[in-house]
């Protein structure tokens, strides 16, 4: 359990819970400031009962059971849920190994491409690599926001590195902003920049994809080499729709935790209505994330339509193909179909028939063949001029 507090000038690490609360308990001035829990899958399964209460001490709430099984869930698809006392936001992200199995198939296929004289097929490019997600929960309180990671998050990690180093040492900066960063003034400002990273990963991901299915369209219409790779292709559209069906997922969730900001509809017990319940940085915030989100939704089906396009497309070049080969031995079927027949006609077993007995029979023969050729080339030259 990795604990950060966060204030109007400052971030600092924080050693212990002892250490959180009397961050929490600062003096006035600090009326902004917050605390980060950040804590792993096994923390939680382990004892959820103790960190259930470990929570509490600083919330003062209790975490529902569904919610806490929610949060536990690595299946999860991404999902908002309030309560009167926090919001609850689940969010997948991508896996550290997701971008390393890319950039290892980009690299197979690179090393492919640089093989001496080795014929390739067009079912050697590397299929899409396979795009893992796992959920992240949030639990947003007034003052102490909570995520629940499976294991490592790099992420996560370099958020809270960057943030960290806005006050070095942890020590009260004399400025108010180090490399452009401010501190995040509460947990759903600190929840929207993590979500922002996390969709930033998803972004990244375009250009790889994108140089991956442009190889598979090049496969496609190649005509010196017969297409081979259709289980890959499938696989590359079934990851897409996984991707496409991720980002709504992720919208759907976000969409509700906006709708929840613009109308306020969690209550604090006992307590005045929230100051920050119209606050405009935030709600630009969350619609930044939101169109990121839409804009990775976008290029997924984008590029599972330049998919199809090239499949048809594919189809439509093999068709065009049989047709000329097709149209090719039609018309040396029409010009060989008199010949044999004249042939035919001269194998006939008669006593008597013309050019039989004359010396130059095979010769006029031969050249009414000739001439039946000449007439069909003319008839379909002609024809031809006629159609163009």
């Amino acid at each position: 359990m990795l604990l950060t507090g966060f204030a109007t000038d400052r971030a600092l690490p924080l050693e212990s819970l002892e250490a959180a609360h009397a961050f929490l308990d600062g003096p006035p001035a600090d009326s902004e400031h917050f605390v980060w829990i950040d804590s792993q899958f096994d923390e939680v399964v382990s004892d959820p009962d103790g960190w259930r209460k470990t929570i509490q001490t600083l919330t003062g709430a209790t975490i529902l059971d569904l919610h806490l099984q929610d949060a536990t869930n690595p299946a999860h698809p991404s999902y908002f849920d309030t309560t009167n006392v926090y919001d609850m936001v689940i969010f997948r992200k991508l896996t550290m190994q997701t971008t390393d199995q890319i950039v290892q198939a980009e690299t197979e296929h690179a090393a492919a491409l640089q093989a001496p004289r080795q014929r390739r097929s067009a079912g050697f490019v590397p299929a899409l690599a396979k795009i893992d997600t796992q959920p992240v929960a949030f639990f947003v309180f007034d003052h102490v926001l909570v995520t629940v990671r499976p294991g490592q998050s790099r992420t996560l990690e370099q958020v809270r590195r960057r943030l960290l180093e806005f006050t070095p040492n942890g020590r009260t900066a004399s400025h108010t902003v180090v490399h452009g960063i401010r501190p995040p003034t509460r947990p759903e400002d600190l929840m929207l920049r993590l979500l922002n990273a996390m969709v930033d990963r998803y972004l990244e991901l375009r250009a790889p994809l994108t140089r991956q299915l442009d190889r598979w369209q090049r496969a496609l219409l190649n005509p010196r080499y017969g297409f081979s790779g259709w289980e890959g292709l499938l696989d590359a559209r079934i990851q897409l729709r996984k991707l496409e069906h991720l980002c709504e997922e992720q919208r759907d969730a976000l969409q509700e935790f906006r709708d929840t900001l613009l109308d306020n509809t969690y209550s604090r017990t006992n307590e005045a209505p929230s100051p920050h319940a119209t606050d405009d940085a935030l709600l630009v915030r969350i619609n930044d994330v939101m169109e990121h989100v839409s804009r990775v939704l976008t290029h997924a089906r984008r590029l599972e339509d330049s998919i199809e396009s090239a499949v048809q497309i594919h189809f439509s070049a093999v068709a065009h193909r049989t047709n000329r080969t097709m149209r090719l031995l039609t018309l040396i079927t029409a010009l060989f179909m008199p010949l044999t027949l004249i042939t035919g006609i001269f194998g006939m077993n008669f006593v008597r028939m013309p050019w039989i007995g004359e010396g130059d029979g095979f010769w006029w023969a031969m050249g009414l063949m000739a001439a039946v050729i000449v007439v069909l080339g003319a008839i379909f030259s002609i024809a031809r001029l006629s159609r163009d």
